[in-house]
């Protein structure tokens, strides 16, 4: 079998399951099982491929697909502003989305001690010292999971020496080390935030196989912004930055939470979509 075969036959049974986005899945498992770009293709594309290993790994991770498993989950990363990060089953696929989150936040962090609170891969901290030069870079998460995943991708990223991370309750994971009483200047957080009653009616893709307590807002979607702003007013400088990811439908009431806590100069941010995505403000002293 060629690899211009292997890629045909990919190709062909996620389209016989009616897989969303076939082509550009097996596209993407492909490239994941043989670091082809489209040039090598294009050059080896009619070659025989001598491992036999690869054509049955190829089959598993089709089949891993056809299950609904998300090609991220299957292939193991996912890109994030121009960066390459590791995913798995304890953490958020990184969404396009996010990246707006990212640049808005590394505008802003230049000299600044950033907390990222829920992070996950830790694709949002670790882009933001990519692309500006902080001080202090701290990020934090319930999953001991996702927290050993960011700092592996701290260190694929080549970060490693300018970030940290912590696992615990969202401020809770800050007690007893050098950050417990510090003045952070900006906190960011994409937090869950999906009501609970919502999440059944998600994709399968992300209902059946992403983290629930990375997606469960709880009832109404808001009680991590409630308890990150709550906290934010003690772990922020004067005139910090607190910026979140929102829901489309959640910009007036996180704004709301966070006037009601002391924040101003708060804004709405749309996506590039023209949907309400960030809310950013500011501590009032």
């Amino acid at each position: 079998m060629s690899y211009k075969e292997l890629l045909k036959e990919i190709t062909e049974k996620l389209k016989a399951t009616n897989v969303p986005e076939a082509e550009s899945d097996a596209w993407r498992l492909f490239e994941g099982l043989t670091g082809f770009d489209r040039a090598t293709l294009f050059l080896k594309g009619n070659d025989e491929i001598a491992d036999a290993g690869l054509i049955e790994k190829a089959r598993e991770w089709t089949a891993e697909r056809l299950t609904g498993c998300p090609v991220q989950y299957i292939t193991g990363f996912q890109e994030f502003c121009g960066l390459t990060f590791e995913v798995g089953r304890d953490t958020l696929i990184p969404r396009f989305d996010t990246e707006l989150l990212a640049e808005k936040v590394a505008e802003l962090a230049s000299g600044k001690k950033v907390l990222d609170m829920c992070t996950g891969t830790g694709c949002i901290l670790i882009s933001v010292v990519k692309m500006s030069d902080t001080g202090a870079a701290v990020g934090c998460d319930i999953s001991e999971g996702a927290v050993k995943l960011a700092k592996r991708n701290a260190v694929r990223n080549g970060v490693s020496e300018r970030t940290e991370f912590f696992t615990g309750d969202l401020f809770d994971a800050l007690k007893n080390t050098e950050y417990e009483n510090e003045k952070f200047d900006i906190i960011v957080s994409n937090p869950p935030y999906i009501r609970s009653d919502v999440i059944e009616t998600l994709s399968p893709t992300v209902r059946d196989f992403e983290p629930r307590t990375a997606l469960d807002g709880t009832e109404d979607g808001l009680w991590f912004y409630e308890r990150i702003t709550t906290g934010a007013t003690y772990s922020l400088a004067s005139k910090g930055i607190l910026a979140y990811e929102i829901g489309y439908d959640q910009g007036a009431d996180v704004k709301r939470i966070m006037s009601e806590k002391g924040f101003r100069d708060i804004s709405i941010i749309k996506d590039y979509a023209g949907l309400d995505r960030i809310v950013i403000g500011r501590k009032e002293d």
